[in-house]
């Protein structure tokens, strides 16, 4: 699964897909840079990304933004931790809990 696929295929509203899809753009672009030529960690880049925007998101979100300067945020903070791109989002202040934003259209919860 690409990064664009990993967005569009999260639950969130039509609105909300659109923003988060415009911010993943927008944060691209600026960091793009960092990770060379080669597609393999291009794409493992993307991912973690998606990942990190899909985290930060909500259904109400709409700042572009705000979104895009949030997922940079969580993407440097789970760069200082060993990445799994399995594991499903984990609130900061819990520790443990699932963000229900980062289920999965094909049923992962």
């Amino acid at each position: 699964m690409n990064a664009r696929q990993l967005i569009y295929g999260a639950w969130y509203g039509p609105e909300a897909l659109k923003v988060i899809g415009q911010a993943f753009d927008q944060a691209w672009q600026q960091i793009a840079p960092n990770f060379g030529d080669d597609p393999v960690d291009v794409e493992k880049a993307r991912i973690r990304l998606a990942h990190a925007l899909l985290c930060v998101a909500d259904d109400d979100s709409r700042d572009i933004d705000v979104l895009k300067q949030a997922g940079l945020q969580r993407m440097a903070l789970d760069y200082k931790k060993r990445w799994n791109p399995t594991t499903r989002c984990v609130s900061p202040d819990s520790g443990d809990a699932s963000s229900p934003h980062f289920a999965m259209k094909q049923g992962n919860r």
